[in-house]
């Protein structure tokens, strides 16, 4: 193929040339606009108020960085399934799709997608937490 010919090619490949085809940070910023995204800081008061908090960090990171006390841990690659109320492979905590569930990941991106897409199965009070589990650990490094 000659030079052209790879630049056409790699031009078709372009999300720009793509409709409907948007960037990770798009989808991103995408998703979160009908979240109300939960601050470190008021975490526990969510979970006090009955709020399912959902831990996706995959095993590495939970056993470098301890649990999230309180929280259900759910593999981020069955989160839908054990949370979609007309699932048969959902938990039992999962029964109420008007209950608050805060989707915690590591950073606070991949929850930010989770949430979304909780809120599309009809768990319309889903969201998650800004800055994942690191903000969560520097928020509680800096009180204690």
């Amino acid at each position: 193929m000659s030079d052209d010919g790879a630049a056409t090619c790699q031009r078709s490949l372009d999300h720009r040339d793509s409709p409907g085809t948007l960037t990770i940070n798009q989808l991103l910023l995408e998703s979160r606009i009908g979240l109300e995204r939960v601050h470190a800081s008021d975490l526990e008061r969510e979970m006090a108020a009955g709020a399912l908090v959902v831990d996706t960090r995959p095993v590495d990171q939970r056993e470098r960085d301890g649990d999230l006390p309180g929280a259900v841990v759910i593999d981020r690659n069955v989160l839908e399934w054990r949370l979609d109320p007309s699932s048969p492979h959902r938990l039992p905590i999962a029964g109420d799709p008007a209950r608050r569930i805060v989707v915690v990941c590591n950073e606070g991106y991949s929850s930010s997608l989770a949430a979304h897409t909780l809120q599309r199965l009809g768990l319309t009070r889903a969201t998650d937490l800004i800055g994942g589990f690191q903000a969560w650990a520097a928020l509680r490094k800096q009180s204690g």
